[in-house]
């Protein structure tokens, strides 16, 4: 494969993301030593992308600041995955380990021809998602810490992991599925849940993305088909999950209404979330509060979450990629 392609103007970048499915931004500057010290890694990175499905460019974000403004990069060098045109994954500063995971799930994005959003995406790929992301920030799922995870009146059925699944719904899936494991969550006693997800780092909420997909009345006769949800309230910074009782009266940090034209075809509500209430966030309680019928139950599929993470931990020590000498 070629080198890296230096973009010369947001137009050109533009082109680049329509005519590739994974396009590879190295934001750079010039004066940077950081810049200086990591790029000699990346013109290698040609040497591990074998199919033209995959495109790999550098932005100089001194001569470029449009394109760097609208991708949010204010400190060089910063690495940005694109997947069908949207961001799929971000890498802040001179990160090899970090550079190192975006090659590995650019890799085997390629390697399955791109498909990195079906089904049978490995836990180590790119993640589905049900709705495109906001321009300027990445899926951020990643740094919800799931050993902490905690999920009330759910179904004991259900693994509350399952939200955070990398994979396609299965509902989604035309092809019958083979597993008797089920890939989503109910509620069970009635239509409320309570999710408690804890953050490896502080992060920044931008989007909420909630998929949801019950089963239509022609595949279920059954009066407790599980409904989508209506109302949510999100609140944040906890230490633990809330009890039912006290998320009743407390005030949350935003409640959510979701109306019927919210979801689109994949079953997904992509939820704006008021930016300036969700900086410096550790932890995050949705309330699922009630459904949008008359059902004793409610049914989560996927959480995706959309912002901006925290630094990485640990920037390791820099190691080159190849054998080459003198690069």
């Amino acid at each position: 494969m070629a080198k890296p392609i230096e973009i010369r103007s947001t137009d050109h970048f533009s082109t680049v993301l329509k005519e590739s499915r994974v396009v590879v931004a190295y934001f750079y500057a010039s004066g940077s030593i950081e810049s200086k010290n990591i790029g000699p890694y990346y013109e290698q990175l040609s040497q591990l992308i074998t199919k033209p499905k995959a495109t790999l460019v550098k932005i100089n974000t001194e001569t470029q600041r449009p394109l760097a403004a609208e991708f949010a990069v204010t400190t060089p060098p910063t690495f940005i995955l694109f997947r069908d045109g949207a961001i799929a994954e971000k890498v802040k500063g001179a990160n090899p380990q970090g550079l190192l995971s975006l090659i590995e799930k650019l890799s085997k994005d390629v390697e399955s021809g791109g498909e990195g959003s079906s089904s049978k995406a490995g836990a180590g790929g790119l993640a589905w998602r049900g709705a495109d992301l906001p321009r300027g920030y990445t899926d951020i799922s990643d740094a919800v810490d799931v050993r902490g995870l905690e999920l009330l009146n759910a179904d004991t059925d259900f693994s509350v992991r399952t939200l955070f699944n990398k994979s396609k719904p299965s509902a989604l899936d035309k092809s019958p599925s083979t597993s008797d494991e089920k890939d989503w969550v109910e509620s069970d006693t009635d239509e409320q849940l309570l999710l408690f997800a804890p953050f490896n780092s502080a992060t920044k909420l931008h989007t909420l993305q909630l998929t949801s997909l019950p089963p239509t009345s022609d595949d279920d006769d059954d009066e407790e088909t599980p409904m989508r949800p209506k109302t949510i309230k999100l609140f944040t910074n906890r230490p633990h999950n809330l009890g039912f009782d006290e998320a009743e009266d407390i005030d949350p940090t935003q409640t959510i209404e979701i109306s019927e034209s919210d979801w689109n075809s994949n079953g997904t509500a992509n939820l704006p979330l008021r930016f300036v209430r969700f900086q410096n966030i550790t932890s995050l309680v949705i309330f699922v509060v009630d459904g949008d019928g008359d059902s004793d139950k409610v049914r989560l599929d996927r959480v995706r979450l959309i912002g901006e993470s925290g630094e990485k931990r640990g920037m390791g020590k820099l190691e080159k990629i190849g054998d080459e000498q003198g690069e």
